[in-house]
């Protein structure tokens, strides 16, 4: 006997554990985060460590941004149970790197890589380069990135645009009347420096003509390009032909007329005092100078001996006294068997290079590292659309998401080209209203929540002033779910699908539900099965709203009266209706409310219809529904 009683309060304490949880997840679906932690707490209390309690209590904190309580119930299930399933092992990780656990995160990422095959959570766990190149292909949905060939570009080749002083400085080879010979490598002029003006107006630039620098102290009959300036404006660094003089190139032994970097010094508005810098050699190229954000350091490339590809980037000092430190190459995280070109430092010790020895799409591919900044991850490529399946290089930001690069892709004016680039995160606007859904009258105060549907997080709330109003800027190419909560009213939510029109309003009035009309709190029916007065738990969650309210007016009592329609017996369904008015009351009180604050729960059977459809007269399944139903009186507020 003792035994079969234990059996039966166990089965009841899990059923009504089970119905609990049930209850908890209704909540969880319809984001409501904070009712369905009370309710998963108070699961686990009672004695469910299950890895769904677990992992969903998880995601009540983390969806909020609360990683210290999200990495306690996480590791809570990835600590009992061996087939944490990968989504909540990342974010497990996740919520232990935010709390500075990183030795824990680390192991917990080897783990990762052991069970999951999304590449997006464990970087080039597979090599699979197709999907490599797609990853490459497919930009940035939340991005919108502008590039836009500039309309000083010639027929001829013009590449590496630098500004300085309200100046663009590029490299062209369009002829000029002094300088009529060809280059015999494309048959286009030799290169030279060209300088305009470049402003701004309204977010709009502009562009001066171009005119060459310094046509007889800079320029010569053979290539200049690749500049470089110092922060003050009084030293320019620049690319040359090896020449002797002014009209006669230099050569190896092997007949080969190597580049070397040279510097100027502004005087009177002048470049002058043009001198080679001492590393260069006849023996091999140096070119394409750029300085570090302290000017402390210039970065080149070069062809010289063991080096690691055809051409790397190498670092050397500028010291105070005017003396250079020594040549490093920037080593295997950088440099490749291939060719690394075109260095370019930005503000914040980013390193922008183009190479075509790292992964890319073909040719030379522009990529950013933060190897200056002390990391050592692998160069990322830049992808699309600065990177196409041509020559791709000498990227140069004048500010974060802004800039020029060049390349020989189609559809330009030459064989190089110039263009602008423009990045920016595409957000559009959800704004709107809330009103009372029965009056239309608007509802200061209410908390507007902004819910990200891929991964469930509140991104961002707000509290509606008297106009009722609400705005949130978000991201384009996603699905956003806005709920609305106020005290004594049901929730509403709306959700949005943002597309990639940059700027667009979206509109998602929201109408909140009175739950207090007149002397009542009203609820959406509360439905049983047939012949049963058990609460289930879609009655459950229409019963935590009544919860709510008394929790909000603690000196406010109630009466429950519960109704059913004509089918049945008078007597029967009295009976029915009482059970169920007392399994209504009961499921209040199970919720702490003091059983003081609910004066009766009577069960009034078929004796208030409020249609015509008593006993022997047809009616229709609706109109029969409409009889069953239960009212929350208010006696005292």
């Amino acid at each position: 006997m003792k035994t079969k009683l234990f059996l039966l309060l166990f089965a009841f304490g899990s059923i009504s554990m089970f119905a609990q949880v049930k209850l908890a997840d209704k909540f969880f679906d319809r984001y409501g985060y904070i009712k369905a932690q009370e309710l998963y707490l108070e699961a686990v209390k009672d004695g469910d460590s299950s890895m769904h309690v677990l992992t969903r209590l998880g995601d009540t904190y983390y969806n909020n941004g609360k990683t210290q309580e999200a990495e306690k119930w996480y590791g809570a299930a990835a600590n009992k149970y061996d087939n944490i399933p990968p989504d909540y092992m990342f974010k497990y990780i996740q919520s232990l790197k935010s709390v500075g656990k990183y030795e824990e995160a680390d192991k917990w990422t080897a783990i990762l890589i052991d069970v999951t095959s999304d590449e997006s959570r464990v970087e080039d766990y597979e090599d699979d380069n197709m999907q490599r190149y797609r990853n490459l292909q497919e930009q940035d949905e939340t991005k919108v990135t502008d590039i836009e060939s500039l309309p000083f570009n010639s027929s001829y080749s013009d590449f590496g645009a630098y500004v300085a002083n309200n100046q663009l400085i590029f490299a062209s080879g369009r002829p000029t009347k002094d300088n009529k010979d060809l280059y015999a490598w494309n048959q286009e002029p030799f290169l030279d420096l060209y300088m305009l003006s470049v402003s701004e107006t309204d977010g709009v630039t502009e562009f001066g003509e171009p005119e060459a620098i310094n046509a007889k102290r800079i320029n010569t009959d053979y290539h200049e390009a690749s500049v470089a300036i110092t922060n003050d404006g009084q030293t320019i660094y620049f690319t040359r032909d090896n020449i002797r003089g002014r009209n006669k190139l230099d050569y190896d032994r092997k007949g080969t007329s190597n580049l070397k970097i040279y510097r100027a010094s502004l005087k009177d508005g002048v470049w002058d005092d043009i001198k080679e810098l001492p590393f260069n050699s006849d023996k091999f190229s140096n070119g394409h100078p750029t300085l570090s954000p302290d000017n402390k350091t210039l970065y080149f490339v070069s062809d010289r001996e063991n080096g690691l590809g055809g051409t790397d980037i190498y670092s050397v000092s500028l010291n105070e006294d005017g003396t250079y430190g020594p040549v490093t190459n920037l080593g295997d995280k950088i440099n490749t068997p291939g060719r690394e070109m075109f260095p370019f430092v930005a503000k914040d010790s980013t390193m922008y290079f183009s190479s075509d020895g790292h992964f890319n799409l073909g040719l030379l591919d522009i990529f950013k590292s933060n190897i200056l900044k002390g990391g050592r991850d692998n160069p990322e490529n830049l992808g699309e659309p600065y990177n196409s399946g041509y020559d791709d290089f000498a990227y140069f930001e004048t500010e974060e998401g802004k800039g020029y690069f060049s390349t020989n892709r189609p559809g330009g004016m030459g064989s190089d080209d110039i263009y602008s680039f423009y990045s920016y995160i595409c957000q559009q606007i959800i704004t709107g209203v809330c009103r009372d859904k029965r009056t239309n009258e608007i509802l200061p105060g209410t908390q507007v929540r902004l819910i990200d549907d891929e991964t469930g997080q509140v991104v961002q709330e707000m509290t509606v002033g008297e106009d009722g109003e609400y705005e949130f800027k978000v991201n384009c190419n996603k699905t956003y779910t806005v709920v609305g909560s106020k005290e004594d009213y049901k929730d509403d939510s709306k959700t949005v699908v943002t597309d990639n029109e940059n700027g667009k309003i979206n509109r998602a009035d929201l109408f909140l539900e009175p739950l207090i009309i007149d002397d009542q709190i009203v609820i959406n029916p509360i439905f049983f099965d047939f012949d049963k007065w058990n609460i289930r738990t879609d009655a459950q969650y229409e019963l935590e709203n009544i919860v709510d309210v008394l929790r909000a007016h603690p000196d406010m009592r109630i009466k429950i009266e519960s109704h059913t329609d004509s089918r049945g017996s008078d007597r029967y369904n009295e009976k029915l209706s009482d059970r169920r008015a007392k399994s209504t009351r009961d499921y209040i009180l199970s919720r702490g409310i003091s059983p003081d604050r609910i004066e009766s729960a009577i069960g009034y059977g078929e004796y208030q219809l409020l249609n015509e459809c008593s006993n022997g007269v047809p009616c229709t399944k609706e109109q029969h529904q409409l009889n069953r139903r239960s009212y929350f009186y208010i006696l005292r507020d």
